[in-house]
């Protein structure tokens, strides 16, 4: 038997809303399970399970604010008895050893699942008959207040009205103020107070060192250009991917860029997981992981960027999205920045930033020419490495856009 707690999804987080249940008592759950969303400053996150079992109960009720660590769950693993005495029995042996709960919380580094996830909110139809999605504990509570769900703005998964989307309606229609404008604010200045938590802590507690340095992109860009030439434009790959999997493959060579800094060391990130910095539509930010980005082939990564970008940006991640990142990158490149200077998202302890690509004058063979060039930027925690390492891992990111054919060997 072990316990399923609330994950903690950042390093701002002190608790989250319990949503919606997606399992009940005596379900059999999988590994990477989607089984509930739990809504956090930042948004609803889909919260997988890492251990394979049954549901023996449920501790925690939707609509429940729960502190980071407390118990959700209980789940039987295989052959274990529940209250009532009854082993369950699913024709398996029964494990020699089983996971402690720390473990069943851990996610997995390995076979990301970058399939959407199951839609988490019911339809409900208004009185105008347009279709709404709302979460059961939501629509219970609109019944409660006598509140009309149709008139509530949406701020869940794909629209979706939550919880705590009804509670500032009624707040606000006790207080005759405007629920779009009163729900739209909240969610503003937590968003912003989430971030400030957790810059303010890498400001304060991680001795910074930054390295940079402006490299020539013009072999990299040929070679898209090269890539894309034959293809529709819906399956052309964007400069941003080889810049992913550059970074990838330099952390391979200098991984101790690639982890956190926990309990006074240094604990190595087990995969390649890059968090991506995505600017979200109405304000504010999150970085999910990019699982195993060195070992994606380009067009694989070209998708499961551009899944990430859509499901950031429509409040669908995953918790393990939002655990796994060793290193982020962070790119204003589009916005017309020349550099970054970026901060550090704890507990990692490194980003990576890039600038805009623009012509630059170059000497090449002897010649000034014009060529496109950018300046990529190394922010690191000197509690775990110099810039001597700094400054290897730079190197190495230079190669390896200056010599394309390397990202993916033939």
């Amino acid at each position: 038997m072990s316990e399923f707690r609330m994950p903690s999804l950042g390093a701002d987080m002190e608790s989250g809303t319990l949503v919606e249940w997606n399992i009940r008592p005596g379900e059999r759950v999988e590994r990477g399970q989607i089984v509930c969303v739990v809504e956090t400053q930042k948004g609803a996150i889909d919260v997988e399970i890492w251990e394979a079992g049954t549901v023996e109960r449920l501790v925690a009720e939707e609509g429940q604010k729960v502190p980071v660590g407390e118990v959700l769950a209980v789940i039987l693993g295989d052959g274990e008895k529940d209250e009532g005495g009854k082993a369950e029995d699913d024709g398996r042996e029964t494990p020699a050893e089983r996971p402690t709960p720390e473990a069943s919380q851990a996610p997995s580094p390995r076979a990301p699942d970058l399939s959407p996830p199951p839609t988490t909110a019911t339809p409900d139809v208004a009185s105008s008959g347009v279709r709404l999605r709302i979460s059961p504990a939501a629509r219970r509570r609109a019944a409660e207040l006598g509140l009309d769900p149709a008139g509530v703005n949406s701020s869940g998964i794909d629209g979706s009205i939550t919880l705590e989307d009804i509670e500032r309606a009624a707040q606000a229609a006790q207080g005759g103020q405007s629920t779009r404008a009163v729900a739209t604010t909240d969610a503003h200045a937590a968003m912003r107070q989430a971030i400030a938590t957790a810059m303010a802590r890498s400001k304060r507690e991680i001795p910074h060192y930054y390295l940079g340095n402006t490299l020539c992109v013009e072999p990299a860009l040929a070679w898209l250009e090269t890539h894309n030439a034959e293809r529709p434009v819906t399956e052309r790959l964007i400069f941003p991917v080889l810049q992913l999997r550059a970074v990838a493959l330099a952390l391979e060579a200098v991984p101790e860029l690639n982890g956190w800094f926990v309990d006074d060391a240094f604990q190595p990130a087990e995969g390649v997981h890059l968090g991506v910095a995505i600017a979200l539509r109405g304000g504010g930010l999150v970085a999910p992981a990019l699982h195993d980005a060195d070992r994606l082939a380009p067009d694989v990564m070209m998708a499961a960027l551009r899944d990430l970008l859509t499901r950031a940006r429509k409040d669908r991640l995953r918790s393990s999205e939002l655990t796994a990142a060793g290193l982020t990158v962070t790119n204003l490149g589009d916005l017309g920045v020349e550099s970054v200077q970026g901060v550090i998202y704890p507990p990692q302890v490194a980003l990576v930033g890039f600038g805009r690509i623009a012509e630059r004058p170059w000497v090449r063979d002897g010649q000034v020419v014009a060529a496109r060039c950018l300046h990529a930027s190394l922010a690191a925690d000197h509690r775990v490495t110099d810039g001597a390492l700094g400054a290897r891992f730079l190197t190495r990111l230079t190669d390896l856009l200056t010599e394309p054919e390397r990202l993916w060997p033939t």
